[in-house]
């Protein structure tokens, strides 16, 4: 009988907590945060794919093994799929084994950094600078001998221009 009177109770009050409401309010808060290109959702939904969408503009995450620039060994710069603005150099590409294209370092002031608790747990960010658009997330078990780091990107937020 407890337990059901237990889940009447979540149905209809809830269990949103104080955590939850701190949660949204960062997120009102970096929605807010202003950038240089800026456009309306119906102008992203226009101009970007739905899986490019879902990545840049709603935070989301491509399934591992799905990009085809997981294993592109071609020499040029990443760019944010939505303004250009670009993000990493091939050099700096390395295969983390993981299913997304991984990276040591980025290029300086393109790249932005916040922390998401999504999972339960703090995790470092990575946006567009220039747009806003949600990348990926940077962890520290990457390459020993460079800087450590793994920026662990999404290949849909990613477009690619090679060196000519």
């Amino acid at each position: 009988m407890k337990k059901i009177i237990f889940a009447l109770c979540v149905i209809f009050i809830g269990c949103k907590g104080t955590s939850q409401e701190k949660e949204a309010s960062k997120l009102d808060t970096k929605k807010k945060e202003q950038f240089k290109v800026t456009k309306t959702e119906a102008e992203w939904r226009k101009q970007l794919t739905d899986m490019q969408f879902y990545v840049l503009r709603k935070a989301g995450t491509e399934n591992p093994g799905s990009s085809e620039l997981l294993n592109n060994k071609q020499e040029g710069v990443y760019t944010c799929a939505a303004c250009g603005t670009e993000l990493f150099k091939s050099e700096y590409k390395f295969d983390s084994g993981t299913g997304w294209p991984s990276f040591d370092r980025e290029i300086k002031g393109n790249v932005a950094f916040d922390v998401d608790y999504d999972l339960g747990y703090a995790r470092k960010e990575e946006h567009c600078a220039t747009c806003g658009g949600h990348l990926g997330h940077v962890f520290d078990d990457g390459p020993r001998k460079t800087t450590g780091q793994r920026h662990c990107i999404n290949g849909a937020a990613l477009s690619f221009v090679p060196k000519k």
